[in-house]
């Protein structure tokens, strides 16, 4: 069975380290990742939120950014949904490669790549009313034993 924790935050950047502070804690304490696998983790979060908060200001809406962490057997997936107008992934524009001087051209519109490129499955779910953004990294659980910090998680996901 799956362990979901659910976080609610303003539609305003100051709340994004609050985010990537749960979501690398949880990672780095309960899943078998390697530390550079959580920090790809703790970056693509940080620009799945930052895009939410931005369709937020663009909608004119003041609802709550809801993240979701879903922990099952064999992954963790990272769940960020706005209630911004949508939009369609696939008809954002091609960006040079990195190495062409012409990528220095483009200052914005590389946090849907990048995301693309830290985790191991992602999907984007849009519709008008919003869009949900599922991240994805493969790896069995933690060893049963941790640190102060993994047996606090243990205790609040697990309830005991």
């Amino acid at each position: 069975m799956d362990t979901v924790l659910e976080l609610e935050i303003p539609a305003q950047p100051e709340f994004i380290a609050i985010v990537r502070l749960v979501v690398s804690s949880l990672a780095a304490a309960r899943r078998a990742l390697a530390d550079d696998r959580v920090s790809d983790l703790k970056l693509a979060v940080s620009e799945a939120c930052t895009n939410a908060i931005e369709a937020h200001r663009r909608a004119g809406t003041a609802d709550l950014v809801e993240v979701r962490i879903v922990e099952g057997q064999d992954r963790l997936e990272v769940q960020v949904c706005d209630s911004g107008p949508g939009f369609d992934p696939d008809a954002l524009p091609a960006h040079p490669p990195v190495t062409d001087p012409d990528r220095l051209n483009f200052e914005r519109g590389l946090g849907i790549p990048l995301i693309r490129t830290l985790v191991d499955h992602v999907v984007f779910r849009s519709a008008p009313t919003g869009t949900t953004v599922v991240m994805t990294l493969f790896g069995g659980p933690a060893d049963a034993t941790g640190d102060e910090t993994s047996e606090i998680l243990r205790t609040v996901l697990e309830g005991d």
